[in-house]
């Protein structure tokens, strides 16, 4: 479940990060392969943020890694939830970047199988992994 707002009692084990990463109205969505944690599910490119590096430096690192992008300027944090899994809590910081012109994808094949640029009204026909439709809907508020 996610939350807006820290619920009582909440204990984040890690940080997350991840982007709406726009181009022409489309956002970026990568599906997981089978093996992966939620696999064969639609997600924006995101992980989590390593011991000592800061959430930016993370999600750029985290979108070169997955999708071979390099983002040079500037990139936005939009939100920061909460998220509780019955298991762990964690802390979730989401990030939205606009490029000017549509750039090659090349997946990482041992996270990911397909990628797609797709509107948030259509992402949220696809089989998302967890929480991310409540994120779609709040960042692009459509239902």
């Amino acid at each position: 479940m996610i939350f807006r707002e820290r619920p009582e009692g909440f204990s984040s084990r890690f940080d997350v990060v991840s982007c709406f990463l726009e181009y022409d109205g489309k956002i970026l969505l990568l599906l997981r392969q089978d093996h992966k944690p939620q696999g064969n599910t639609w997600g924006v490119p995101a992980g989590k943020v390593d011991e000592g590096e800061s959430k930016e430096d993370s999600i750029r690192r985290e979108i070169a890694e997955e999708t071979g992008h390099q983002i040079e300027s500037s990139i936005t944090l939009f939100e920061t939830e909460y998220v509780r899994y019955p298991e762990y809590d964690f802390t979730y910081h989401i990030f939205h970047h606009t490029v000017p012109t549509r750039p090659d994808i090349v997946i990482e094949p041992s996270e990911h199988k397909e990628y797609r640029w797709m509107t948030p009204h259509d992402a949220l026909q696809l089989p998302l992994i967890q929480d991310e439709d409540a994120c779609i809907k709040l960042f692009y508020e459509v239902t």
